[in-house]
């Protein structure tokens, strides 16, 4: 039985991290610094402007991805069939 070596609250029994906090270095491992940023970004605010920046943030990730994916689509050649002799 050990504390989390994370959050130093939770007790764990077969692994380093609680529940919590491996979920926590899950989002680290697939998105590098980015949870720390947001983390950073989101609370460090009081909890009305929390709420706002989650929205502003969700927003942003929305609009880059949509411009991405039209990126994606615009660049793709048009096939070009041939035709074929029966």
């Amino acid at each position: 039985m050990f504390e989390c070596t994370l959050c130093e609250r939770e007790t764990c029994y077969f692994s380093k991290f609680c529940d919590k906090c491996r979920r926590i270095k899950h989002y680290i491992n697939l998105y590098n610094d980015r949870p720390i940023e947001i983390l950073d970004n989101v609370l460090s605010r009081d909890i009305e402007k929390q709420s706002n920046k989650e929205k502003v943030e969700i927003e942003k990730e929305i609009e880059t991805k949509k411009y991405n994916l039209r990126e994606k689509k615009t660049s793709k050649k048009p096939r070009v069939e041939l035709d074929t002799v029966d």
